[in-house]
């Protein structure tokens, strides 16, 4: 017989606790606050991102810290490995890492287009591959991080938004297969965020600000969105209250995925 969680009354500041997750991308952005807020709801987190200075806090027992490239192979193997002997298992898979590199298919080569499903999407399949068996022990949750350009289509960013359209269809699939076992899987697709997203993907300073002004008209919301806020859907998708969702690509985006292109 299948147990259900109960949540009623429930605290969620005490949602993770006990609970064990790993969360790619953690040194900035959106997977460093998802880390950060999971820890403070009790979670045990395994943090991991390319700079090992940037993952150096919260200093204590349950914050745990492995630097690497994920589109290395054998760097997927090691977080998966340290998630079984470090963390003693795994209730809470977040795929937050991933690149924006601008470019039209006149502009990007097929080495631009396989960098970037490389580290979107291939890095994403299979460290997830890997960690389901981990997964399966414990009914637990995926969350991958996607975006607005997953449903909808932006000229500019070509191979970024094809990554991500293939995010949302992965993890439509991943909910259908692994739904017997208990193993939920979910998506979230912000809108503009300020991070260093577009930065680290070369956009100058001056071009990144003029960026964030016009997207406060982009969005009908009139303003960009925060890690922060994007953590916060995270972490409830891979809690307990969402044990009924799977399957869905949740848009959180101030309203940019209703609009029409201008």
């Amino acid at each position: 017989m299948i147990t259900l969680p109960s949540t009623i009354d429930r605290d969620p500041m005490t949602d993770f606790q006990g609970k064990r997750a790993l969360v790619t991308g953690a040194t900035s952005g959106i997977g460093r606050a998802t880390a950060l807020l999971l820890h403070a709801r009790g979670a045990t987190v395994l943090a991991t991102g390319r700079r090992t200075a940037a993952l150096d806090t919260p200093a204590d027992d349950r914050w745990l810290t492995l630097a690497g490239d994920l589109t290395d192979d054998r760097f997927r193997g090691a977080l998966v490995d340290a998630a079984r002997d470090r963390l003693g298992g795994l209730d809470v898979l977040v795929n937050a890492a991933g690149i924006l590199v601008a470019g039209t298919w006149e502009t990007t080569d097929l080495a631009g287009w396989d960098r970037m499903l490389d580290i979107n999407l291939r890095s994403v399949f299979d460290l997830t591959r890997r960690a389901i068996p981990l997964l399966q022990e414990h009914r637990g949750a995926v969350v991958n991080v996607s975006s607005v350009t997953g449903t909808r289509a932006f000229p500019g960013v070509l191979a970024y938004c094809v990554s991500k359209a293939a995010i949302d269809q992965l993890t439509r699939c991943l909910a259908l297969e692994l739904a017997s076992s208990g193993v939920r899987v979910n998506a979230v697709n912000p809108g503009v965020v300020r991070s260093g997203l577009h930065r680290n993907g070369g956009m100058a300073e001056d071009t990144y600000a003029q960026f964030l002004e016009r997207s406060t008209t982009t969005h009908p919301l009139g303003r960009v969105g925060t890690p922060e806020e994007v953590a916060e859907l995270i972490a409830f998708l891979g809690s307990d209250r969402a044990g009924w969702i799977t399957g869905e690509c949740v848009a959180i985006d101030g309203g940019r995925a209703q609009t029409c292109a201008r």
